[in-house]
């Protein structure tokens, strides 16, 4: 099943670095659920950064941001320990999310093909509705793209 605009977001319940983190608890609020591939990587850490330095600006517009990765818990809160991040942090050690969002995808590298989690971004508004949908993420400006996404529906 591949997810659009408009369709209800399904469900998670997951551990986080601080406690649990689930749809049901964020009801009423937006959400920026984001996934990717690896705690402490270049990428990832800039992604979470970037959400980091914008947090107030989510906050104005009644947004919460969640980072999905395949990562545990522990890691994660040294993660965010390491870099001072504002985002929540799900793990999701299973896979269940990740595949539920359509975000474990087949990768190549050099030829070399395997699974992996595709870094993407759902904006979902607080009635549970997807409201935008990236793919194929670029690190470079989406942070921007997707706080101008959440303050419009704000």
């Amino acid at each position: 099943m591949t997810l659009a605009a408009g369709d209800a977001a399904p469900d998670f319940d997951m551990p986080a670095d601080e406690g649990r983190v689930s749809l049901a608890g964020l009801k009423g609020k937006t959400v920026v659920l984001y996934f990717y591939p690896k705690d402490d990587t270049t990428g990832c850490t800039n992604e979470a950064l970037g959400f980091t330095a914008a947090a107030d600006d989510f906050a104005k517009a009644n947004a919460v941001v969640v980072g999905v990765s395949k990562d545990t818990a522990a890691k994660h809160a040294k993660f965010r320990a390491k870099y001072d991040l504002k985002p929540l942090l799900g793990s999701d050690a299973e896979g269940d999310v990740v595949e539920r969002y359509g975000a474990w995808v087949e990768k190549s590298l050099y030829g070399r093909k395997y699974m992996g989690i595709d870094r993407s971004t759902f904006l979902i508004d607080g009635q549970g509705v997807i409201r935008r949908i990236w793919r194929k993420v670029k690190v470079p400006g989406h942070v921007a793209a997707v706080l101008q996404a959440a303050q419009e529906i704000a």
